[in-house]
């Protein structure tokens, strides 16, 4: 038996896909412990994790992009964020690894302190992606503003000429940052900010084609096993069983991103259509009106009301968004920043779904893409076929497994 030691960010977006693949190592007879947040300890435990939370002071950064005006802006917002919090992720990486001496370690891609702190530790290094991570690949458009691929010499020049203009700035300001960080870990200094993804082992990516775009170039060292999800055990509301006829779920993101006017535009666009509408805020309800086909809530499990579900309106959080698409419920997506302008490119060249920019989200907007969204069924299922073909947690394991065995054959 092995110790295995994972580390995650402070959101529930990188803590549920992360879930199932220590629920299979544990099956296989692994000790897990995670480092994660603390309100989820009981249902962590139940599943024979243990579990130690992260240190508070991470969670006290804010997420400062709520107010970005553009994709560039809130990619530097991003990178200044999970530098600051890197300053406290990394020590508590590194106590967790005196406490635990695991025999290898997960990393969010996230968290950026601890990356560094688990390359200076030496050992087996897993990384775990729950987007489509920021890493150059042949073909890809730079990552950011969610650009559509273009083939061909008119698309090499398009990216070559786009990508210094997206990535340029927020490399700038992260790279003497990480090295900065870096260099108190006695580690030497990054080229680029792929230099620095790349740095574990093996990675993870909680997405496969043909959902996400074809990246040739990345094996053997990124992994994209599917999507992976989990939720806590919560019995499904009773209202829910009381709803006739097909629902439709609309959520936001669990970081506050003010994109609140997502729901209360659903609602009304939504109100005279043949759906019941449940809508969500994880991130705190705001006041809104709620018409007589819908129900807003802060929380509710997505699982059952996706069972129900014949089409998923979201921001664009991967989470959410592979959710629905993981059952083969098409999704109309509506993008506020973060990665979810990628995510949102992804919904259309997959075929999956509809993408509506939040500059021009309206009633009537909406409402025609949410129609046609749930014309794309057949796409949908195309995705879920593709995550299943990943191999998913187990596929994870494998790779967690392969690292181990290479430590022990060198040893």
């Amino acid at each position: 038996m092995s110790t295995v030691l994972a580390y995650t960010s402070p959101a529930i977006g990188h803590l549920f896909p992360l879930v199932p693949l220590l629920r299979e190592l544990v099956a296989r007879g692994h000790a897990v412990h995670v480092r994660t947040l603390p309100a989820y300890a009981d249902q962590l435990a139940a599943l024979g994790l243990s579990l130690s939370p992260i240190d508070p002071a991470i969670d006290d950064v804010l997420v400062p992009d709520a107010g970005a005006k553009n994709a560039r802006q809130a990619l530097e917002l991003g990178v200044k964020n999970f530098c600051a919090r890197a300053e406290y992720d990394g020590p508590d990486l590194r106590r967790a690894l005196e406490e635990v001496d695991p025999d290898v370690v997960i990393t969010d891609i996230n968290t950026w302190g601890a990356a560094c702190a688990a390359e200076a530790w030496g050992g087996p290094w897993i990384g775990f992606s729950p987007y489509t991570p920021p890493i150059t690949s042949r073909n890809t458009p730079p990552f950011g503003p969610g650009l559509a691929p273009m083939r061909g010499p008119l698309g090499r020049l398009r990216d070559a000429v786009a990508r210094p203009l997206v990535v340029g700035a927020a490399q700038r300001i992260m790279r003497p940052w990480i090295n900065d960080l870096r260099a108190g870990y006695g580690l030497p200094p990054v080229r680029s900010s792929d230099d620095f993804f790349r740095r574990p082992d093996r990675i993870l990516v909680t997405t496969a084609e043909p959902f996400e775009y074809p990246h040739p170039d990345w094996e053997p060292q990124l992994r994209m096993i599917g999507a992976t999800a989990w939720e806590p055990e919560t019995e499904a509301p009773a209202w829910l069983a009381e709803i006739e006829g097909p629902v439709v779920l609309v959520t936001t993101s669990s970081e506050y991103q003010a994109d609140e006017a997502l729901v209360s535009t659903a609602l009304e666009a939504l109100a005279d259509e043949p759906y019941t509408v449940v809508a969500t805020m994880p991130a705190g309800l705001k006041e809104t009106r709620v018409p007589g086909n819908a129900r807003l809530e802060e929380f509710v499990p997505h699982g059952p009301v996706l069972d129900r579900a014949v089409v998923a309106v979201t921001h664009g959080g991967m989470g959410a968004t592979q959710k629905a698409l993981a059952r083969g419920i098409p999704v109309c997506v509506v993008p506020f920043g973060r990665d979810q302008l990628e995510v949102a490119a992804r919904v259309v060249a997959s075929d999956s779904g509809t993408r509506l920019s939040p500059r021009r989200l309206s009633s009537p907007s909406l409402r025609t893409k949410v129609r046609e969204a749930i014309t794309k069924t057949a796409g949908a299922q195309r995705v879920a076929q593709g995550y299943v073909a990943a191999g998913g947690a187990a596929a994870g394991a494998d790779v967690v497994e392969e690292s181990l065995g290479a430590l022990r054959a060198s040893g």
